[in-house]
């Protein structure tokens, strides 16, 4: 590894080392090896870490005391019933793309037209859509013309793959009116399917078809480092960025960071840490997220003058919606019983009943598995429409009747239970119970929050509020979305009942109360398609109510904190990640998202990096950076990663 000399100064410097920029400096430095190039992370290197490659160990970044995840805590809001929601974000090299659940998911093609920025429209993003994937997939009814084959990001279902769970949940979703498609993923997807409800298919996962995690620093990063043949890339880890320092020309000149100890927290800081500099000679770029990047241009005296102006910090531009236009889709989880076999969960790994390093001595392909098999984007009928209340028919009339592309939610099944299996109840008999979680998120977001910086000291929290449910309209798509997702999962021969610590508390007699044990017994498609629908009365909706009102948090999908639009209509950046009002500076993370895509956001964070890395390169006069590269699971052989 290249690691960073003091007193050394680059080409460019990245000030945070999440997945778009472990993509664009990758690509910079492939497109020009003698391009001196840092990337700067507060978090540690993820090289060969097994819980970042094992893919089955992703929850393991998510506990409380994670040393590779960012919590942003949030202010107490009143729309989630006075609770602090807790965000976490990437705290290691590679980012969110080294934690996450690594779910494959593309934007709509629709949302990037929507943005309304020239080079940035659907057709202009496909190719590189397509550059960065090596997509195994080979259904018959899937259009390879629309996937990449010989980029350095493996998509693939992994080594493990539980088929007969996967269609046992297509054809509880068959029942409830959805259709199953070979690929939700090419951008123009009808998801209305013949109902009107919308679609399910297999979910293919970030994950080598050799089972591991294809993160974006693994796949860009570390095989460049390891071949020796990149000495002008280096790594900065353990190092968090304070602020980017400029000249008397407003033009970005480098970085003041902070070293820690490897083993001190990624969100704590010694105080009496004496900062260091690190000077670009072309160009500085921050990349420390939605919720990272806001601070540091803050700090850096880039911002709205009121925030700065409080904080005695000199303004050098005046940017009113630094750190405002926060989203994430809105996610509540629900837990179900299930007659699943032990093999067909991740239960026994989580709960330690397996071990983990004999899992990994064993090369046992469950550890190629992240325990999500079946996708789908999902709207609502006219009827659902309607009893969701004249604030969302507004919005729907507006953004999804005319269309067809956009789903209303995206709904998943984790096949394990997302918690502390110390809170579970145990059986009588000993015998372990295997979980469930369904999980319902918004895929466009009416609710806006803020974040911004409350002291120049890095060390102090900045103020956030998530805005989480502020628009009345993503409440009552949570209250559908619990309804739908319970009528889906009921009508599989695998439920076994609600697991009642993740469910509404319904009133005593309610309907729609809980059970324990199976709806009814399926002999046939029929017979689920049968099943009388859960009646809900009005005190029942009070009860989901307050529950998706206690229980929403984030889906890690943070973006929008920076906006890339036109100055006057709130932008941060401009359609070439330029920071307004200042030279030499852009950004390059999910904060420049003019707008929600309909997805997880792994996909688009890889997007903008590849989309940031032909910007940066021909603002440097490099030429292109798309040079086919070798495929990444020779790569990752080279690296003998276990």
């Amino acid at each position: 590894m290249t690691t960073h000399v003091e007193g050394r100064e680059y080409d460019v410097i990245f000030a945070g080392g999440g997945t778009a920029a472990c993509v664009a400096a990758g690509r910079l430095a492939r497109a020009d090896p003698s391009l001196s190039i840092l990337l700067v992370e507060g978090g540690k290197n993820n090289y060969n870490d097994p819980t970042v490659t094992n893919p089955a160990m992703y929850l393991s970044h998510l506990v409380p005391g994670s040393q590779t995840a960012l919590f942003y805590e949030a202010n107490s809001e009143e729309a989630l019933n006075g609770r602090k929601a807790i965000v976490p974000c990437g705290g290691i090299l590679g980012g969110g793309s080294s934690i996450n659940f690594m779910m494959y998911t593309r934007a709509q093609g629709a949302d990037f037209d929507d943005w309304e920025t020239k080079g940035w429209s659907a057709e202009d993003l496909l190719p590189l859509m397509k550059r960065l994937e090596n997509y195994h997939l080979t259904d018959p009814d899937i259009d390879q013309s629309l996937h990449g084959h010989d980029g350095p990001v493996n998509i693939s279902y992994g080594t493990y793959f539980q088929e007969e769970a996967a269609q046992d949940l297509f054809n509880g979703a068959i029942a409830t009116g959805h259709e199953i498609h070979a690929d939700v993923q090419d951008l123009n997807k009808d998801i209305r399917g013949l109902k009107g409800v919308g679609v399910f298919s297999k979910w293919a996962k970030y994950i080598s078809p050799e089972g591991k995690r294809q993160d974006a620093a693994h796949t860009y990063i570390h095989p460049l480092l390891q071949s020796g043949e990149y000495p002008n890339l280096h790594l900065l880890v353990d190092s968090k960025v304070i602020r980017v320092l400029f000249d008397d020309d407003k033009r970005a000149t480098g970085v003041e960071y902070l070293t820690k100890p490897s083993s001190q927290p990624v969100t704590g800081v010694n105080a009496t840490s004496t900062p260091s500099k690190v000077m670009a000679k072309k160009m500085v770029v921050v990349s420390a997220g939605a919720l990272g990047t806001p601070s540091i241009l803050e700090r850096s005296g880039v911002g709205s003058k009121d925030v700065l102006s409080k904080l005695d910090i000199p303004v050098v531009s005046d940017i009113p919606d630094v750190g405002e236009n926060y989203q994430d889709h809105h996610l509540v989880l629900y837990p179900y019983k299930t007659t699943l076999k032990p093999e067909q969960t991740l239960d026994a790994l989580l709960s330690g009943r397996k071990d983990f390093g004999e899992a990994m001595q064993n090369n046992d392909p469950i550890l190629g598995w992240n325990g999500i098999d079946a996708a789908s984007k999902i709207r609502p009928t006219n009827a659902e429409i309607e009893a969701m209340g004249p604030q969302f028919k507004e919005h729907w009339d507006r953004d999804f009747e005319n269309r067809p592309t956009r789903p209303v939610m995206l709904t998943g099944v984790v096949q394990a239970f997302l918690g502390d299996p110390k809170v579970l109840p145990q059986r009588e008999d000993g015998v372990p119970t295997q979980y469930c979680t369904m999980g319902a998120y918004t895929a466009y977001p009416y609710s806006r929050g803020e974040i911004h910086i409350v002291s120049k000291d890095v060390g102090t929290p900045a103020s956030f509020n998530t805005g989480f449910f502020r628009a009345e309209a993503d409440v009552q798509k949570q209250i559908w979305a619990y309804k739908k997702q319970r009528e889906i999962y009921r009508r599989t021969d695998a439920y076994d009942g609600e697991l009642a610590m993740g469910h509404p508390v319904f009133p005593e007699g309610s309907k729609a109360a809980l059970i324990d044990g199976p709806a009814a017994k399926f002999s046939s498609q029929e017979d689920r398609n049968n099943l009388p629908e859960i009646e809900y009365s009005v005190e029942d909706d009070r009860a989901i109510e307050k529950h998706v009102r206690d229980n929403v948090n984030t889906t890690w999908h943070s973006l929008g904190t920076c906006r890339m639009a036109p100055r006057e209509k709130g932008g941060v950046v401009d359609a070439n990640l330029n920071v307004y009002g200042v030279k030499g500076l852009k950004l390059c993370d999910l904060s420049i998202c003019p707008g929600n895509v309909g997805a997880n956001t792994n996909n688009t964070a890889l997007l903008v990096g590849e989309k940031a890395a032909d910007i940066f390169a021909r603002d440097l006069g490099l030429g292109e950076v798309g040079v086919p590269v070798e495929r990444v699971d020779s790569a990752m052989q080279a690296l003998k990663v276990n």
